[in-house]
């Protein structure tokens, strides 16, 4: 079993940046690779990027590519969403996800085994 803890959601103007943290635990020797994801209002839970563990590739939704970066920290064991130029429509639940040897595309949130809470991101205009 993989725990993942987030951090890092808030309250910020449009234009501001916040960055997500998600803390692994437990099994993660078998992580191939970390996602996040969102989900807004009424509107279903989207791919907004991953990061494979081993090499980093990394891999975002069109709409942030150029404003967010994934990064992680192997000794930590966490992965980052640094967020910056944040819109209002940016606003939902971010999640943390990952990935076991299975996995064999990255936006597809069934690919993921395992769930963090999740965090609330509100972006204000």
């Amino acid at each position: 079993q993989v725990q993942l803890v987030e951090s890092g959601g808030g309250l910020v103007q449009a234009g501001g940046s916040l960055r997500l943290s998600c803390a692994a635990s437990g099994r993660t020797s078998g992580i191939t690779a970390m996602g996040w994801f969102r989900q807004a209002p009424g509107k279903e839970r989207e791919f907004v990027a991953a990061i494979v563990w081993s090499g980093g590739s990394t891999y975002y939704l069109g709409s942030v590519k150029g404003r967010f970066t994934i990064s992680r920290d192997y000794a930590k064991n966490t992965v980052y969403l640094q967020m910056n130029s944040l819109k209002p429509e940016d606003t939902a639940v971010y999640y943390c996800a990952a990935a076991g040897p299975r996995a064999t595309v990255y936006f597809a949130g069934g690919q993921y085994d395992y769930w963090g809470q999740g965090t609330q991101v509100t972006v204000s205009s």
